[in-house]
């Protein structure tokens, strides 16, 4: 499902710089240097941040700095999106110093496909079972197998389907998206679509962390919340003085 998510947000990034009357060829440029950038930035998040479902199978972060083989084994452990999204960022800073174009020009044309290849990616925690919710009765609940259950809710067997509150979300997130590519055209700045989408997804992931039971602790604070928080502050502050500066032009 991740797989199929990279493709159809590739193919909507190409999309929209051809919309924008860019070649869509510097998309197809950066499809590698995306993947391996985010793929290394998400494995080094979970290293370092590791969800408490790793930590109950023994994967923190001491074991990985003392297994460096098991660290570079991605099928072992998983993957935090945070790391993604800098790894991601990363590789666009790099690409737009060799290219006629800006980074922000570069990550509003991966906006709504990002959100597209979260809301398909998040698809797949159906099937793993994984990033479910507090326990629930409504009517909406999922059932987790007892293989799947954290430490303390052997005996819990509904939960909020959390992974499809974001695939709505961010579906909804790219919708949004798109409406302001199309309706805003002519007045957004370079940078404003990324920076709607930093801040809608932001406020979801840190709103969904209140309901999430396998959370990844530094000294006990929820470090992903926290970083969403992080986030959605700049994106705030972004839009804003981005705004402020234009005015005094």
């Amino acid at each position: 499902m991740i797989a199929l998510g990279i493709l159809a947000g590739f193919l909507l990034a190409a999309r929209e710089a051809k919309h924008r009357g860019y070649d869509t060829e510097i998309v197809y440029d950066l499809f590698l240097p995306l993947i391996f950038w985010g793929t290394l930035g998400a494995r080094l998040w979970h290293i370092l941040t590791p969800p408490l479902s790793s930590v109950e199978l023994g994967l923190t972060t001491q074991y990985y700095f003392s297994h460096p083989l098991d660290a570079l084994a991605f099928w072992i452990g998983g993957y935090g999106l945070p790391g993604a999204l800098i790894g991601g960022f990363f590789a666009l800073f790099i690409f737009a110093r060799k290219k006629i174009i800006s980074v922000w020009e570069l990550a509003d044309l991966f906006a709504p496909g990002l959100a597209l290849t979260q809301a398909i990616g998040r698809l797949g925690n159906y099937y793993s079972q994984e990033i479910y919710g507090l326990p629930t009765n409504l009517p909406w609940k999922i059932f987790i197998e007892p293989a799947h259950r954290l430490i303390g809710f052997e005996v819990v067997e509904n939960y909020h389907p959390l992974f499809g509150y974001e695939v709505i979300l961010s579906i909804l997130n790219m919708v949004l998206l798109l409406w302001l590519s199309r309706r805003l055209l002519g007045t957004l700045k370079a940078g404003d679509l990324f920076l709607a989408y930093l801040g809608f997804y932001s406020f979801v992931r840190f709103s969904l962390e209140f309901l999430r039971l396998d959370v990844s602790l530094v000294q006990g604070i929820n470090i992903n919340q926290v970083f969403f928080a992080f986030l959605f502050v700049c994106a705030a502050m972004g839009v804003y003085l981005k705004r402020r500066f234009s005015q005094k032009l």
